[in-house]
């Protein structure tokens, strides 16, 4: 019996010898942990303004929309241009929809690097455009759900304060529907964290990306990949608490 563990302490300790090493060939030797401080970095960007991005596009889509959905039927009978505008407004939003949710988020960012905005030279730029469009149409579908779920009493009660139609949505609607898809939003941003593990595809060192040229630099995959993973981990359980923590705070104030 004391055989056998002597021999597992030593398997444990030639492991543990093993992960030091493999450890300092990764992340020590040559500062190669700057590459994963700098593709966290570039990461974090990508994603704060991408989001910024989304959730203007996502409100502006959701409100023609919903107003389209709500009050389409009410305009066209009183017809006049106010109606043409929202109809054409909603068509280009439809287009929108479809054609971003439609086509790989990758292929997206490459058109938009290799085509569209070639001019712009800083990729990092560029990949905050492209992941805020793409954004915005998933955020979009989020918020007009949202602003459905509004009872409707609430636009009843800015007419009888005196606001229009936009003041109305701006003041009274659009807080009430943060409230609403909170949870779902948070979802996105998570997921938007995650996509953004493609813009090494144009170049960028993104944490991904970091990893990955890591990986070819020491031919060892193991520790720099489950670094990786376990980075991304820890920020989307950090996200997941601090979402919580909101979400019960919301609750009380409400009280």
């Amino acid at each position: 019996m004391n055989e056998w563990l002597e021999n597992l302490w030593q398997s444990v300790q030639l492991w543990a010898l093993d992960i030091a090493a493999e450890f300092h060939l990764n992340f020590i030797k040559g500062n190669r942990w700057q590459m994963l401080v700098k593709g966290l970095g570039n990461t974090m960007i990508i994603t704060f303004f991408a989001l910024i991005i989304g959730i203007v596009l996502g409100v502006l889509v959701a409100v023609v929309r919903s107003t389209y959905d709500t009050n389409g039927e009410a305009m066209k009978r009183r017809g006049g241009f106010g109606y043409g505008l929202l109809k054409f407004f909603n068509g280009i939003c439809n287009v929108y929809l479809t054609v971003i949710r439609g086509t790989p988020m990758v292929v997206q960012l490459m058109i938009m690097y290799f085509v569209v905005l070639v001019s712009i030279e800083n990729s990092v730029t560029v990949a905050v455009i492209a992941f805020g469009i793409n954004s915005g149409a998933y955020v979009a579908e989020i918020f007009r759900s949202g602003i459905m779920a509004i009872d409707k009493g609430q636009f009843e009660a800015g007419r009888s304060l005196g606001f229009n139609y936009i003041q109305t949505m701006w003041h009274i609607v659009v807080p009430q529907m943060f409230k609403v898809v909170l949870p779902t939003l948070c979802n996105e941003f998570i997921v938007l964290i995650k996509e953004t593990s493609i813009a090494g595809y144009v170049g960028i060192m993104d944490l991904t990306k970091a990893g990955e040229i890591i990986r070819g630099r020491t031919f060892s995959a193991f520790m720099p990949l489950i670094v990786v993973a376990i980075v991304y981990l820890a920020i989307v359980m950090l996200l997941t608490w601090l979402v919580g923590l909101l979400e019960r705070r919301l609750r009380k104030s409400e009280r």
